[in-house]
């Protein structure tokens, strides 16, 4: 058993999923940091090494194929013993530029693939260890872009950047966050979602608005204090993305 608090991040080798493992490290956690692709994953790994006392880890983990997910979990198990801390931060978009009436359902269940079905996989793999932890939190990394309040509102910004795939997939994120909060709330397990922000990744590289100056750092900084929310923290809550008192409008 770990002695250290215990930390899953999907998508953890770049961008925000990145500055959320080394932010946990930092903590003091016990990072696993889980990547699709295990040389870059590996890379990612090396380069926080770096950093004294960081225990970062790396696990193959693609949420798309439920073997490797059962195989990282079974990691986690060997390893730690438990965890405290998932993060499913794991995300793609491939239609910044396809207007929505252009979107086809087989590039929409490409999206959900990774941004639904993939954080259900991850999760239900890892509840049990989850269940073995004192302290356990679910972070779900979503959008404002997800936001049924924000996309019905005529005068929001957001309602002209919604891409049908990306923004559907993240309200449906937003709708498993409160289901499962509620499910698993006897377990003491804290399931919350979270909006980073409008941070410049590879993600929004094409996106046909500006980006924003916010830098991975900022966009780290919430899921971070979720990841690591106190007995009193909330759960079942949309947060960020500059505080965690920020409460964002399903």
């Amino acid at each position: 058993m770990n002695d250290n608090h215990v930390a899953l991040v999907t998508g953890g080798n770049k961008g925000i999923g990145k500055e959320i493992v080394r932010g946990l490290a930092e903590r003091g956690h016990t990072v696993y940091l889980a990547a699709r692709d295990p040389e870059r994953g590996r890379r990612a790994v090396e380069e926080m090494s770096a950093t004294p006392a960081a225990d970062v880890r790396f696990v193959q983990l693609d949420v798309t194929d439920p073997r490797s997910v059962e195989a990282a979990a079974a990691t986690v198990e060997t390893e730690a013993g438990r965890l405290d801390a998932l993060v499913n931060n794991a995300g793609i978009t491939t239609e910044w530029d396809v207007p929505p009436t252009e979107v086809g359902a087989a590039q929409l269940r490409d999206t959900y693939e990774v941004n639904v079905f993939g954080v259900v996989t991850v999760t239900s793999a890892f509840l049990p260890l989850l269940r073995r932890s004192e302290a356990p939190r679910i972070v779900n990394v979503s959008s404002g872009l997800g936001s049924l309040t924000m996309l019905s509102d005529p005068g929001s910004p957001l309602a002209g950047r919604a891409a049908l795939g990306y923004s559907s997939s993240k309200a449906a994120l937003n709708a498993l966050t409160l289901i499962y909060a509620h499910a698993l709330r006897a377990d003491g397990i804290k399931v919350n979602a979270v909006s980073p922000g409008m941070v410049p990744t590879d993600q929004n590289a094409a996106a046909p608005f500006p980006r924003g100056e916010r830098t991975v750092a900022d966009g780290a900084a919430v899921p971070i204090l979720l990841a690591t929310l106190p007995g009193d923290g909330p759960t079942g809550t949309f947060r960020g993305p500059d505080t965690l008192d920020q409460i964002i409008p399903w």
